[in-house]
């Protein structure tokens, strides 16, 4: 199992920046796939960033692309998520999910992933 503890949300003024950490304990986070969703009470789970077992394949929705950059330290067992630029419509809890996979495919599903950490809230003010 793979247990995951996210980090790093808070209250942020629009243009600001904000890191999330996500950090992993359990067996083998090296070959687990690694997604960042985010998530607005009376709206669908959105996938936001994500990056396959090696770190050689990162993924974006296109709302975040370009502002948003996906990482992931297997040495530390830890998955980031850097959000620059950021606007009052990244204002949600996020959340960072894994799956083990040695595919170089990273899904946006949030069906796919069969663990989840517990959320950080974000706030970007206008």
């Amino acid at each position: 199992q793979v247990q995951l503890v996210e980090s790093g949300g808070g209250l942020v003024q629009a243009g600001g920046s904000l890191r999330l950490s996500c950090a992993a304990s359990g067996r083998s986070f090296s070959t687990y796939s690694m997604g960042w969703f985010r998530q607005v009470p009376g709206v669908e789970r959105e996938f936001v960033a994500g990056i396959n077992w090696s770190g050689g394949s990162t993924d974006y929705s296109d709302s975040v692309k370009g502002r948003f950059t996906v990482s992931r330290d297997n040495f530390k067992n830890t998955v980031y998520l850097q959000m620059n630029s950021l606007i009052p419509e990244d204002t949600a809890v996020y959340y960072c999910a894994a799956r083990s996979s040695v595919s170089r495919v990273v899904n946006k599903s949030s069906a796919w992933y069969n663990y989840w950490g517990q959320g950080t809230q974000v706030t970007v003010s206008s």
